[in-house]
């Protein structure tokens, strides 16, 4: 038997941190996508910094494109003990209403047109009240781990490997924080729990400006 905890001798070794990439160019990078078989998905997570799971849980009345607004309400994940399913966001903070900008509204509006014209070939009929916008042709659940992967294909096929889904995500983020737009509206509009997550991930991207403290300094100093 062993008297004492022998991982207490050694130090664990440090990994080196590594930033996610973020896509730079982003006009470009649509242009690039427009085609893909995933382009919708991935618009919808550069322009709204949704995460995959809220993406592929997005049922057809979740989305008011007449008033150009998304309800996250639901998401979607994938486990080894419940396998894919779909469940309410982790947080309060995750149950939230975001603003689609207007090249957000026209490729969902034209994917929900091309998707009623297959399901009409297809003899399905209309969407249901409950209908997944992205599904199986069957209408269940896509598995995460399939969409990562198509998504992969895709970037290497353009020539931009690094970035993942979730850096999509990540690419959003750092246009509203490249914006000056505030850390508490930026944390709500992501649905973290609270901004203190949010500069946990992102403190990085925040440029310190030491002329504007110093400002402030002398102003409240009358100077």
């Amino acid at each position: 038997m062993v008297s004492k905890n022998v991982c207490r001798l050694l130090k664990a070794p440090k990994v080196a941190e590594r930033e996610m990439v973020v896509v730079q160019d982003v006009p470009g990078f649509i242009a690039k996508i427009r085609s893909s078989r995933r382009y919708v998905e991935a618009l919808l997570a550069l322009v709204t910094g949704m995460r995959l799971g809220e993406v592929l849980a997005l049922r057809d009345p979740s989305v008011d494109l007449d008033k150009k607004m998304i309800y996250i309400r639901e998401a979607l994940e994938e486990t080894k003990a419940h396998g894919v399913r779909i469940k309410s966001p982790k947080t309060k903070a995750g149950r939230r209403d975001i603003a689609l900008p207007d090249i957000a509204v026209e490729a969902l509006s034209e994917y929900r047109r091309r998707l009623l014209e297959m399901r009409m070939k297809l003899g399905a009929g209309k969407l249901s009240a409950d209908a997944l916008l992205f599904s199986t042709l069957d209408g269940g659940l896509l598995r995460p781990g399939n969409v990562s992967s198509d998504w992969g294909e895709i970037a290497a096929d353009i020539g931009m490997p690094e970035i993942t889904f979730h850096g999509l995500r990540h690419t959003h983020a750092s246009q509203l924080i490249a914006e000056g737009v505030d850390i508490v509206t930026i944390s709500k509009w992501l649905g973290h729990a609270k901004p203190s997550v949010t500069l946990a991930i992102y403190a990085h991207m925040f440029k310190t400006d030491d002329s504007k403290a110093a400002a402030a300094i002398n102003a409240a100093l009358g100077e």
